[in-house]
């Protein structure tokens, strides 16, 4: 009886996160440290993902930008693109599914240094989401863990 509660207990758990289904990676999302939130949604029949909130939105040092003013995306390597506010920016696009908690052929941006990496998702609980961006090869990398 204790171990057909054991497993009762464990498929529990363990089934929201199975049954996900493709679109289990949509909704808000928080960036380790909860510096910022970022909306995935669908776009057509990929995953993108934006910044939709900012615990700092605006220049705190003069070293970044001029004080008191909407943060932009200054290290865009596109000229045209330095002024657009990060709040609002998409910084995940392209995600495919291939099965029901992974993603992958996305690219994702990293404002902060202007760069942009292939990356993959995994959905390894209800409430965490880990984003591999890389250079070439998955190895080659770092993971970002987002929680909601």
């Amino acid at each position: 009886m204790k171990f057909l509660t054991c497993i009762t207990v464990i498929l529990l758990t363990v089934s929201p996160a199975l049954a996900a289904g493709p679109g289990g990676v949509l909704g808000f999302w928080k960036t380790a440290g909860g510096d910022s939130l970022l909306e995935l949604s669908r776009c057509g029949d990929k995953i993108c993902g934006n910044i939709v909130w900012l615990k700092v939105p605006n220049y705190i040092d003069p070293v970044d930008g001029p004080v008191g003013r909407t943060k932009v995306d200054r290290k865009n390597p596109d000229p045209a693109l330095r002024k657009q506010p990060i709040l609002g920016l998409q910084v995940m696009k392209g995600f495919t599914a291939v099965g029901n908690r992974r993603w992958t052929n996305g690219t994702s941006y990293n404002p902060e240094t202007g760069k942009s990496y292939k990356s993959k998702m995994y959905l390894t609980a209800t409430d965490r989401l880990e984003l591999r961006g890389f250079i070439g090869i998955s190895l080659i990398g770092r993971t970002l863990v987002m929680t909601r």
